[in-house]
């Protein structure tokens, strides 16, 4: 089999792979570009509030990841059914998601009441010229505590919203996404800066925009998917029980716990690699938030054709059409890597200009404009290994996942970054580059697994 074959699909495949994913990409863009909104907003603020804004939705990010790892996890099993064509099946997942999305809420919540300050001070340290540490606690901590009401809503749209995926309708989260954004964006232009007779609420205004979006899109995803019965017949008596067969919800623990787990821990890692960057002072952390920012916006090409991965290959599981679906992810793979060479580049070129968005201080520019250049070169290799990530899922493979992901990043990223924040005096750019290299050794690992094979197999039966 020639490359061009086995890796460059033709016109039919390729329309089919975008109209799935572009849509996943314009909601996850969506969600992003929310988050956006309001580092660009707060930033304009000041440094302090941008930071004490940056903590908090660090902590709020591994609530965010444990709840798609629950839902995810889950999802192997609704993609499968779907591809089988039951029905039933796909509604018994839903009301999985539905109990993950109570339970992981609640546990978020107790967290962030009662731990939320201490968390806070792990990233607020001396060591630049740029903050003061006592007023970005203090905002972080006003951000915090309001975010707690963002829980429930954004759990309920990540179970419904990837139920609607996994069944082949990817528009209408798409659209109440898109909803929400305007929703965020105007009352962030109200309440930040006290616009059309409103109060200036700062942070907090930041932070009543963020929920009353998610609240919006919730309502319209869960209303719509009711609405809709015929074209989604899970929903149809969905709230009848909310008791699930022990047998399935066994299948999913084994299956989807270890997901859950790895994004759980994989989220965790990420924010102790944020940590230990802080240490470096509270310049670095206010350049880390402006980079991820950023990164994340460009981040969604690859995270959604891996999503796409997830479910055309497993619905090509479920259907036992097992060559169809070594191909499919071949080319798929393909074209993430690809994809990812042309946004890297554009992302380098907007490196310079990005920071200048935010009042900041010339210190946290400057940084923030090379770790966006050191992140741009390595994006392809993301590419590769989260779509190698999915590919592995999609087979029902998690406990070889949460090997790859999060036993990897806590074995190898998180000692290495420890060591190296601690007990040397490296400055935070050779520091940043080093542990963001390490993705080329996991594609390495991402390739074998694939290449292996272990990942074609059909759990639905």
């Amino acid at each position: 089999m020639n490359f061009k074959k086995k890796f460059i699909g033709d016109k039919a495949f390729y329309s089919m792979v975008l109209a799935l994913a572009v849509p996943v990409m314009i909601q996850n863009g969506i969600t992003n570009f929310v988050g956006l909104l309001d580092n660009i907003m707060v930033g304009q603020v000041g440094t302090e509030q941008m930071s004490g804004v940056a903590i908090a939705n660090q902590l709020v990010f591994v609530f965010n990841l444990c709840v798609f790892g629950g839902v995810s996890g889950a999802g192997i099993f609704g993609a499968q059914f779907f591809g089988k064509g039951d029905s039933d099946g796909v509604r018994d997942i839903l009301r999985i998601k539905l109990w993950l999305a109570l339970v992981l809420s609640v546990a978020a919540g107790v967290v962030f009441t009662f731990w939320g300050e201490p968390l806070i001070s792990l990233f607020l340290h001396e060591g630049s010229e740029s903050g003061d540490l006592a007023a970005t606690l203090l905002y972080g901590k006003q951000y915090l505590s309001l975010m707690r009401l963002l829980l429930v809503p954004f759990a309920l749209v990540q179970a419904y919203a990837s139920t609607l995926r996994e069944t082949g309708e990817t528009k209408l989260p798409m659209q109440a996404g898109v909803v929400a954004v305007l929703v965020n964006l105007v009352f962030n232009y109200l309440l930040i800066y006290g616009k059309l007779g409103f109060p200036v609420l700062g942070v907090r205004g930041a932070a009543i925009a963020t929920i009353l979006s998610r609240i919006v899109e919730a309502g319209i995803v869960i209303a719509w998917t009711h609405r809709n019965r015929e074209r989604n017949p899970f929903a149809v008596g969905l709230y009848r029980t909310l008791r699930v067969p022990s047998a399935l919800l066994g299948q999913v623990a084994v299956k989807g716990s270890p997901l859950l787990v790895n994004e759980a821990l994989w989220s965790m890692a990420m924010t102790t690699l944020a940590q230990c960057y802080s240490l470096r002072g509270l310049a670095v952390v206010a350049a880390v938030n402006i980079t991820s920012t950023i990164t994340n916006l460009f981040n969604i090409v690859f995270m959604s054709l891996g999503s796409s991965i997830g479910i055309i290959v497993g619905n090509l599981l479920g259907a036992g059409r097992m060559r169809e679906a070594r191909d499919a992810d071949n080319k798929l793979i393909a074209f993430s890597v690809a994809s990812c060479l042309l946004v890297g580049a554009i992302m380098a070129v907007v490196a310079p200009l990005f920071p200048r968005l935010y009042n900041t201080t010339d210190e946290v520019r400057r940084l923030a404009e090379s770790m966006i250049l050191i992140s741009a070169a390595i994006m392809p290799f993301h590419a590769f290994t989260h779509a190698t990530y999915f590919t592995l899922r999609s087979g029902g493979k998690t406990f070889v996942t949460f090997l790859f992901d999060s036993v990897f990043v806590w074995a190898v990223n998180v000692p290495i970054a420890f060591v190296l924040s601690r007990f040397t005096g490296l400055p935070i750019l050779p520091l940043f580059a080093v542990c963001q290299s390490i993705e080329i050794l996991k594609s390495f690992i991402g390739y074998f697994f694939v290449r292996s094979d272990v990942w074609m197999q059909n759990i639905v039966g």
